[in-house]
């Protein structure tokens, strides 16, 4: 591994992480990065856990989708592991797949058959929460070095960040958006039955209780229709 080369891509990298416009695209630039960075890897993917259900984000290839159902089908495997903190391990890599057999009995066959090698994966967290695995995917068996596994591990870090960061700033764009859609669906009832703001507020989170509606739905149908009637 050239770590000088490596440095300046990391650099390069952790600039393109912020300039991306959403998520999606953060996550997309991560996994593609993987390839690009990671001596050996394939494909790559991050897997996340919603309780028992795997969902599969920015795959780079099928490969990984397939990897992600199969373990979610199963209930096991190394990805599915690592994702599940509560199970697993914060950095795992398997030299040799078909040498796991027993650890994971389901899994490791059939994910051979799929075309996987080796693997290698580390969990993506912060000090404030788990957001899941990276996971890397070679064809060929002993693809991942010692310095693979520290490559991976230094944009494991820089990727925990950047999703994090990409998260919180959609998640703010998303309470920004709604905040205005409320007062546009307020101004609204306002004008047409001559009430209050506090007033017009009161009628649109009434009406979301007891439709068990969520509010920005209440506020957008108003906005839409000119009314609740």
């Amino acid at each position: 591994m050239d770590w000088g080369w490596f440095a300046q891509q990391m650099t390069s990298m952790a600039r393109d992480l912020l300039a991306q416009d959403s998520v999606d695209a953060t996550l997309q630039r991560i996994t593609t990065a993987a390839t690009e960075l990671v001596d050996g890897c394939d494909a790559a993917g991050i897997l996340i856990l919603h309780d028992m259900k795997v969902e599969s984000l920015a795959p780079t290839h099928q490969l990984v989708t397939d990897s992600d159902q199969l373990q979610q089908q199963l209930g096991e495997g190394p990805c599915f592991d690592a994702a599940h903190s509560a199970r697993g391990q914060r950095v795992f890599r398997i030299s040799n797949l078909t040498n796991d057999y027993q650890r994971w009995p389901g899994y490791a066959p059939r994910a051979s058959a799929l075309g996987v090698g080796s693997m290698m994966g580390f969990l993506l967290f912060t000090d404030d929460e788990d957001l899941g695995a990276l996971n890397f995917y070679s064809h060929e068996a002993g693809a991942f070095t010692e310095d693979s596994e520290l490559a991976g591990l230094l944009l494991a870090s820089h990727a925990a960040i950047a999703f994090s960061s990409a998260r919180t700033h959609a998640q703010m764009e998303h309470a920004v958006a709604t905040r205005h859609l409320i007062g546009e669906a307020m101004g609204i009832l306002m004008g047409r039955h001559h009430i209050t703001e506090e007033q017009a507020f009161d009628v649109l989170r009434r009406y979301s209780q007891k439709k068990n509606i969520k509010l920005r739905e209440v506020a957008r149908r108003v906005c839409e229709q000119g009314t609740l009637s």
